[in-house]
């Protein structure tokens, strides 16, 4: 038996979840509010507020897991990449809990754990697969073949798709966070009402900033000639956008699938939990006969299930740390 406790603080939100024996039988989340001032995550608040969640969340997470912390086998946590001043207050807990307990500590690679996410619950994918990671600082799509050994083999080469979701909500003066604003009012929209740029990338690599521009300069032109066209256009605006960003995700990974002979596909990420990505991507499986894996919502977005689940695996290779282990704002895939 293996009961691991596992902390996520790259960013804004703070999560803790218990794994017993690689079953997931606790993952809580506090999300933070005060950034909604502000358009965007300010990491020094961020910070802040984890110093203020951690201690209440770990308590949450053992008392829905039904636990004690004396029942605690490792202590697992996400070293990056991620705001080093969010990751810094994650780690240095995980660290002093760990010492406190005489447990071993397991390090995560955050992006490795979103696409681990996916062996959380049944069906599990099968190795080799690929899987579109999609959040707001990355777009990849990575060749795994193993928990652990994993290759990207095509990334965003400027803005990420979340970054183009959001930026575009800020264009439409939506509150923030806009991406799922966007996934909203596109549900009501007509996704073939307006056509904005289709980047033309090498290989399997992404752009999204010629995309986000083609928006800013089509929704300003259209303001000069009607200066409520947003408000009177928003559904439309809404899913021609993310209708554009969806097949601009898909397309490359049907060449990626194409390319290496896969018809197993996953999509993990914040992203992920697009309606509009999660519909497109079903209705391309249908037809071209590909075995698709995607995470129930609360695994989507950033969260310590998918951290406990990571850190089961390399529980079981006994992949430890020590204590001079430190945070990294960027960490190599």
């Amino acid at each position: 038996m293996s009961v691991i406790l596992a902390i996520e603080s790259s960013c804004d939100e703070t999560s803790v979840a218990i794994c017993n024996n690689g079953k997931i039988t606790a993952n809580v989340i506090a999300n933070q509010t005060i950034h909604e001032n502000y358009g965007g995550v300010i990491p020094e608040l961020a910070s802040r507020v984890h110093q203020q969640n951690i201690v209440p969340v770990i308590h949450q997470a053992l008392t829905d897991a039904k636990i004690d912390k004396k029942d605690l086998n490792a202590i697992a946590f996400t070293r990056g990449p991620g705001l080093l001043g969010s990751l810094l207050v994650g780690v240095s807990f995980a660290k002093s809990f760990a010492l406190a307990l005489d447990l071993p500590l397991v390090s995560v690679n955050h992006m490795h754990a979103h696409i681990l996410a996916h062996f959380i619950d049944d069906p599990k994918p099968e190795f080799p697969f690929l899987c579109l990671t999609v959040s707001g600082g990355h777009t990849q799509i990575v060749l795994v073949k193993d928990y652990f050994d994993m290759e990207i083999v095509g990334e965003t080469l400027d803005d990420a798709a979340g970054e183009a979701f959001d930026k575009t909500a800020k264009i439409l003066n939506l509150p923030y966070p806009g991406g799922p604003l966007i996934d909203k009012y596109a549900k009501e929209g007509n996704a073939s009402a307006f056509k904005f740029a289709d980047p033309q990338i090498k290989d399997l690599n992404y752009s999204f900033s010629g995309l986000k521009t083609s928006i800013l300069y089509f929704i300003r032109a259209q303001e000069k000639v009607n200066p409520n066209f947003i408000d009177e256009n928003l559904a439309d605006i809404c899913a021609s956008v993310q209708h554009s960003i969806v097949q601009i995700l898909l397309n490359k990974l049907k060449k990626a699938a194409r390319q290496y002979g896969i018809k197993h596909i996953a999509i993990a990420g914040g992203v992920s939990a697009n309606s509009g990505l999660r519909g497109s991507l079903q209705d391309l499986a249908a037809e071209l006969n590909w075995n698709v894996y995607i995470p129930a919502f609360q695994y989507c977005t950033d969260n310590a299930g998918m951290i406990a689940i990571a850190g089961y695996h390399k529980y079981l290779k006994g992949d430890f740390v020590g204590q001079d282990v430190a945070p990294l704002s960027r960490m190599e895939f």
